[in-house]
């Protein structure tokens, strides 16, 4: 009996034996697997630590956490700057073409927006289950298992990490949620990195845009060309599909639109706007940067309103200090973009003010410049009338006096065309010395020469080029100022007929005196007069009106070489004056 019940009692113990085996074998399996977890979840860790780049970050956080949890799908939500709704949804999982099948990306209601008002861990084993579910739109994935954590920056809320479906069936459990916040916190750590660097690096452009901008318009370079480098780099910076410069009109209350550049630029471009019910005029009367998350709805913009379809955030910073501020500069992003951040916004501020400092110091150079040009001028015309016009008057008396020694009538005559040319000659040096001195007078009160100049480069921004100038004659001593009143007058509606209906190239326009009479030309090498053409060039009849009230006349002709040629030509009669 004893014999039998030590052999019967040998296979019991081998079982527990086994079963503690076995057993251990789990336990080691489950150390193993905790250890392996733990790895990656080291591994993902410092993957995320080594990227600056905010945008790979964010990338990266939401890969690794599919991989650290076995799910399926996964996301990352970033919170908008309102904490109401989701500004970014990065998905990972889902393939570019069912993407774009199931349309927009969630913004952040249903059971996202749960996540959103309360951030705190929240598991499920069936999602529509939950009271804050609002189903799914058509083509997307079903999905049921859950788990969600949020992802913290220091103590404040980034965004929040989804995660779905459990590979194999089974539920996220709360090791999951542990993984899953370990990384978040490392996450939160990366993400801080990564915007800290990238606003250094936002900095640095506006930096180093301000310098170049300074740089150019001190080196002498035309306004016109650094405005457009501001606007061209500032578009670039800033993420804009529309960058536009509003500048103030001297005297007026209104603004004028002087560039832009982007989205539909035509309707921002070379426009007089008025201040009140603008987005430019709202950041003057602020006299500060302001902004719109959607300006094609914003209730302050009353003034043409469509000009800005399309668009959607915007934001408006004035160039100058509250005591001078010389315009606005204005940059708009399509509709449905991403609002301008602070981050974003900070350092453009500064840059509007370094703007408006260099065109300041540019505008006193120039003053230096243009003072130094009129103490030339100034000099240039004392010498010319004390030295030039002193000894020729003097010559002209000395021939005068000598006349009358002279027996020959040849001689005479000679003698008196002599005094005659100088006499001539003395007009022509005044008429300079005028010039010189009326360079920087108003429009008003110039002469001829310098309002006609000014005329032809006001026509050159409309037709594309710069028409060739030649002027004879005494213009400013001559030419009374109703008969030069009336010839710019000819020239603007001459020249605008050019611009609207020649289709030219070049032009040229000749303003002479000869003997008593004034004449202006103005030939082209554009497509000609034809009856087309001519019918719609009503200022004609302007033109010959003019003349006729003068007792001159028009011809309007085919030039020599093709184009047309027009010749307006009148008296010079004392009565004019």
């Amino acid at each position: 009996m004893g014999e039998d019940g030590a052999r019967g009692a040998g296979p019991v113990p081998r079982l527990r034996l086994d079963e503690l085996l076995e057993e251990l074998q789990v336990r080691i399996d489950a150390v193993r697997g905790t250890r392996n977890r733990l790895q990656g979840l080291l591994e993902a860790v410092l993957s995320v630590g080594q990227e600056l780049n905010l945008s790979q970050v964010l990338r990266r956080i939401v890969e690794a956490a599919v991989v650290l949890v076995d799910a399926e799908y996964g996301a990352l939500g970033v919170i908008g700057e309102d904490r109401r709704k989701l500004s970014q949804f990065l998905p990972v999982g889902i393939s570019d073409e069912l993407r774009s099948q199931i349309g927009d990306l969630p913004s952040g209601h249903g059971l996202l927006g749960e996540l959103i008002r309360h951030p705190e861990p929240l598991r499920l084993s069936e999602l529509a289950e939950h009271p804050a579910s609002s189903g799914f739109p058509a083509h997307h994935p079903p999905m049921h298992t859950f788990v969600g954590v949020p992802v913290r920056v220091r103590e404040a809320v980034f965004g929040n990490l989804y995660l779905t479906q459990k590979r194999g069936g089974g539920d996220f459990d709360d090791e999951d949620v542990a993984v899953l916040q370990t990384l978040g916190a490392a996450a939160g750590v990366a993400i801080e990195n990564a915007r800290l660097y990238e606003e250094v690096q936002l900095r640095e452009r506006w930096l180093k845009l301000s310098a170049d901008f300074t740089g150019s318009l001190l080196s002498g370079t035309e306004e016109s060309e650094v405005l457009r480098l501001m606007v061209e780099r500032a578009r670039e910076i800033a993420g804009a599909d529309l960058g536009v410069v509003a500048l103030i009109l001297p005297d007026q209350d209104d603004l004028h639109e002087t560039l832009a550049l982007g989205h539909q630029a035509e309707a921002h471009d070379d426009v007089t706007l008025p201040r009140k019910g603008t987005f430019a005029g709202t950041a003057l009367a602020a006299g500060e940067l302001v902004t719109s998350d959607d300006i094609r709805k914003d209730p302050r913009i009353t003034y043409q309103p469509t000009r800005w379809d399309g668009l959607g955030p915007a934001v408006a910073a004035p160039i100058g200090t509250a005591a001078s501020v010389r315009g606005v500069l204005m940059l708009a992003r399509k509709a449905e973009s991403q609002p301008f951040s602070a981050a974003e916004l900070i350092p453009l501020v500064g840059f509007a003010g370094q703007a408006a400092l260099a065109l300041e110091l540019a505008d006193r150079r120039r003053d230096t410049e243009q003072m130094s040009l009129l103490e030339d001028r100034d000099r240039i015309a004392r010498d010319l009338h004390d030295l030039a016009i002193q000894r020729l008057f003097a010559t002209g008396m000395t021939l005068q006096s000598a006349q009358r020694f002279v027996q020959h009538p040849e001689a005479a005559e000679r003698l008196m065309r002599a005094v005659d040319d100088l006499d001539t000659t003395i007009k022509i040096i005044r008429s300079t010395i005028f010039g010189l001195r009326e360079q920087d007078a108003p429009p008003t009160g110039a002469g001829l020469r310098l309002r006609t100049v000014r005329a032809i480069e006001e026509a050159a921004r409309v037709l594309g080029f710069t028409p060739a100038l030649r002027m004879e004659g005494l213009l400013d001593v001559d030419v009374p100022r109703a008969v030069a009143d009336d010839a710019l007058a000819v020239l603007g509606e001459a020249l605008t007929n050019v611009a609207r209906h020649a289709r030219a190239s070049s032009a040229e326009v000749a303003l002479t005196v000869r003997g008593r009479s004034l004449t202006l030309a103005v030939a082209d090498d554009g497509v000609g007069i034809t009856s087309e053409a001519d019918s719609h060039r009503s200022g004609l009849a302007n033109l010959t009106a003019r003349a006729q009230r003068r007792g001159g006349t028009l011809a309007v002709g085919p030039g020599t070489s093709g184009g047309t040629h027009l010749e307006w030509k009148v008296p010079l009669n004392e009565a004019q004056q």
